[in-house]
């Protein structure tokens, strides 16, 4: 079934989809050493990287109730498999996300404003146990006019 209706979830979530296999893939590109690229689909390759990203309500300031404004927060997932490069991809990732956020922070216009709030990496709980590291990027993002 093919809709016309766009909820603005599912444009916040392709909004993130296209900073990350955009912009975040071009400063990724521009690395001094090899970092995998974000692509999402049915893709399995130590090449790329397809984080997980979930999106739920958050609760609201006073001004942004005032004003009408929603607020989301939006976790992006990466998991990388366990390599010496691992931490690495998580911090250059995490980076990349944070200066392309930086350069675009409505999203191309989606949110009134997109920013990073927290970072969390996942390290193995042991060496060489075939759980790799991960990171946790956690965003707010204001949508106005609600």
């Amino acid at each position: 079934m093919n809709t016309s209706i766009d909820f603005i979830e599912q444009r916040i979530i392709k909004a993130v989809h296209k900073l990350l296999t955009g912009k975040v893939n071009e400063i990724l590109n521009e690395a001094q050493f090899y970092i995998p690229a974000v692509e999402f689909g049915n893709y399995e390759s130590k090449d790329i990287v397809t984080p997980i990203i979930t999106l739920k309500t958050c609760e609201r300031s006073e001004k942004e109730r005032i004003i009408r404004q929603d607020a989301y927060s939006l976790t992006i997932t990466y998991s990388f498999q366990e390599t010496p490069e691992s931490q690495l991809y998580c911090y250059a990732h995490t980076a990349a996300i944070d200066k392309a956020l930086k350069e675009n922070t409505t999203l191309g216009g989606i949110a009134d404003r997109a920013v990073m709030t927290e970072r969390k990496y996942l390290s193995p709980k042991k060496p060489n146990d075939g759980e790799g590291w991960g990171v946790i990027i956690s965003l707010r993002v204001v949508i106005g006019g609600c």
